[in-house]
């Protein structure tokens, strides 16, 4: 980018800070930050993208600064869309507010709603993008890969003892981990748009698949329950009551899987189901990220937390990269995505 200042930097920096806060709130629509400066560079107005259906973030931004946004800049970590929807274009809204430059991080890849910048340039509006791209695209990573790629973005979860072990030989498996773990599990569930496991756990672990707090009690907003494969659930499996909508896909096909997600306009699947299920994503080449809980503890027997993944030589070995280490109380947390990414 030409005439970058390390104001530019320092406000959208702030406008990415802001995106952050629309995180597992705007699905199926991408999280973005906005902040709006004065002719003179001072800061009158910041907003971020809450909910799906709500105000953009360029549109809360104006609203704060109001009047003061006329010969400012805005900073936007999206394009600002070109699109009639649920509500207005954000083009057209930087533009009747009289902003006189724009710098924006990601270009947007939905062609339904790109096209803000050539649009804001017709109008003579400055316009330049690039600024902090890869902070903009860390935060908005899982929609940016949903629509670049057409599949939702898929986060394995699995929770396991130091022999990897993610079940006992009675296939007993609950609190391998600790409170702090568990609690965990459920703010990463809030953040996804979808909860998928196989008809093996729900058979034998009943699951709920539900967000809940340390009281136990669901959040507002339930992601997807997806139940994969083709054996009958029990009317009374809990994954059928009415604290969460359940959509069942009888197929043992990832990308099949994938595919109807994406029609229901799922970016972001949190695969939980057993070593069977978990086998097929990755054999499939369809794991964007891997969340592990590992517990100080020992089975010494029992099912391991992924099936057979064809693997017959130490050469052939499935590596990672380590993207955070975390610790919860005495179990870690670890977050790994493939070599090379996707």
């Amino acid at each position: 980018m030409k005439n970058v200042s390390p104001i530019d930097i320092a406000w959208m920096r702030r406008a990415v800070e802001l995106a952050a806060h629309g995180i597992g709130s705007t699905h199926p629509n991408p999280v973005v930050g906005c902040v709006v400066t004065n002719r003179d560079g001072h800061p009158v107005g910041e907003g971020f993208h809450v909910y799906s259906g709500g105000p953009h973030a360029e549109v809360g931004a104006l609203r704060m600064a109001g009047d003061q946004a006329r010969g400012g800049t805005a900073y936007v970590t999206l394009e600002p869309c070109n699109h009639t929807g649920r509500t207005g274009p954000c083009s057209d809204a930087l533009i009747e507010a009289g902003i006189s430059r724009v710098v924006y991080a990601v270009p947007d890849p939905n062609k339904q709603a790109s096209g803000g910048a050539e649009k804001l340039r017709s109008k003579t509006i400055l316009v330049e993008q690039g600024i902090l791209q890869d902070e903009a695209e860390a935060v908005n990573h899982v929609w940016l890969h949903s629509v670049r790629t057409g599949r939702p973005f898929v986060t394995w979860k699995f929770a396991t003892t130091l022999d990897g072990r993610s079940a006992a030989p009675d296939r007993s498996s609950k609190w391998i981990t600790g409170p702090l773990a568990r609690a965990d599990v459920h703010r990463k569930r809030a953040e996804c748009d979808a909860i998928a496991v196989g008809t093996q756990t729900v058979l034998t672990d009943d699951p709920e698949l539900t967000v809940r707090d340390e009281h136990d009690v669901p959040a507002e907003r339930q992601p997807l329950r997806v139940v994969v494969g083709d054996r009958e659930i029990p009317p009374t499996a809990r994954v059928r009551n009415d604290r969460a909508e359940t959509l069942l896909l009888p197929t043992h096909d990832p990308a099949e899987v994938l595919r109807q997600l994406d029609d229901h306009q799922i970016r972001h699947l949190w695969l939980e189901g057993g070593p069977t299920l978990a086998a097929a994503f990755l054999r499939a080449g369809l794991v964007d990220q891997i969340v592990a809980y590992v517990a100080p503890a020992l089975l010494g027997a029992g099912f391991s937390a992924v099936g057979d993944l064809g693997v017959e030589s130490i050469d052939r070995l499935r590596r990672f990269n380590l993207a955070d280490v975390t610790r919860l109380g005495d179990d870690v947390r670890l977050t790994l995505t493939p070599l090379g990414g996707k």
